[in-house]
């Protein structure tokens, strides 16, 4: 895990907001945006920039700066682009974070 990099992708609001929808999907976003693999794949970039109220390029953009740090995992499945959270890194994270910083 590289910290300077994690931190890094989430220190913007958004961002940071996006960790916490995905963390619980069907509490965040419409069940019928919802593929029945959201739990396996992710929920869809269009469905995250709608639900941040930005343009899709801009959540694209800051889903793959996290992508790039390991924070989220991206799957594509035709043309669409899901993205769920890399729970093992985190877990990795809060480890780091209350055992050496």
């Amino acid at each position: 895990m590289e910290l300077l990099e994690v931190i890094k992708s989430l220190s913007n609001e958004t961002r940071l907001n996006i960790l916490k929808w995905l963390k619980d999907p069907y509490a965040h976003f419409p069940k019928e945006e919802l593929s029945e693999e959201a739990l396996e794949l992710g929920v869809c970039v269009s469905d995250i920039a709608k639900k941040a109220g930005m343009s899709v390029p801009t959540v694209s953009d800051y889903l793959k700066t996290m992508a790039v740090a390991n924070i989220l995992i991206a799957t594509r499945r035709g043309q669409w682009t899901y993205y769920k959270r890399n729970e093992q890194l985190l877990q990795e994270l809060a480890m780091h974070i209350k055992n050496v910083l």
